[in-house]
């Protein structure tokens, strides 16, 4: 078995088939890939499979393959590329320092803004459940970029990947050159509501989803027990982070 099939490789209980793509489908994904990742596929099937969101694999039986996967392998690419970069250009930050440096970079925020700009959702496959709001919500495109991301590793391995990423997110680490670490949000938060007793911050968890190995966490952040901000983030931490810089954004406090 190749690595490529292992990859997609059906967990137990599932029954996979590979998509039929139109003409219409593969031209589209073969100028989205061109224009918009500057990357050409041996297997347009695999950015296809990146593209698909559970919701739609879930209206065939068998079920086609679907993302999920990828965007597992593709979140342990980007954390390999940005670290890589970070090491090479950073040399003056300490170990700490640019895992913080890192999960700033690599946040939610980031991603969806990312995949915006390169018009993802327009070509994602949904089913019903999503149709009407899933192609603007925040987790499909942080979840879509990076089986994007595991797509181009997976089809044209790691050099074509590793320098994507740089591409991709060269604007976030030139910020970072010139604002530093990026800020601590909770904390900022925190000090804006000590100059406004006897008002009190708090955070509350709305919501969790998604597998053991790759949870999605929403969170808000309540002033005075309402909810000024609401977060998405991989661990409870990013998402109450997330939540922080939204109510600083709605108090504000930034821009």
């Amino acid at each position: 078995m190749t690595i490529d099939e292992k990859i997609f490789e059906a967990p137990e209980g599932e029954i996979w088939v590979d998509d039929v793509l139109s003409k219409k489908r593969r031209t589209d994904l073969e100028k989205f890939a061109a224009e918009k990742l500057g990357v050409k596929f041996s297997h347009i099937e695999t950015l296809n499979v990146a593209l698909t969101h559970k919701s739609y694999a879930n209206e065939f039986e068998p079920r086609i393959k679907y993302n999920e996967r990828l965007e597992f392998l593709g979140d342990a690419v980007l954390g390999l590329a940005s670290a890589t970069y970070l090491f090479k250009h950073f040399t003056h930050l300490k170990e700490g320092e640019l895992t913080k440096t890192r999960s700033g970079i690599v946040r939610q925020s980031t991603l969806t803004r990312l995949a915006k700009e390169i018009n993802l959702g327009d070509l994602l496959l949904l089913g019903p459940s999503e149709l009407m709001y899933g192609r603007e919500r925040d987790s499909n495109l942080e979840d879509a970029l990076e089986a994007v991301i595991g797509a181009i590793y997976l089809d044209q391995g790691w050099e074509t990947a590793r320098d994507y990423v740089f591409r991709q997110f060269l604007d976030e680490f030139e910020r970072v050159k010139v604002t530093g670490i990026p800020k601590d949000y909770k904390s900022k938060l925190q000090e804006v509501i000590q100059r406004q007793p006897p008002k009190k911050i708090s955070y509350a968890e709305l919501s969790s989803s998604g597998p053991d190995h790759n949870k999605s966490f929403e969170a808000a952040a309540l002033i005075d027990g309402k909810i000024f901000g609401r977060g998405v983030g991989r661990s409870k931490k990013a998402a109450e982070q997330e939540a922080a810089r939204k109510t600083l954004i709605k108090l504000g406090e930034l821009v």
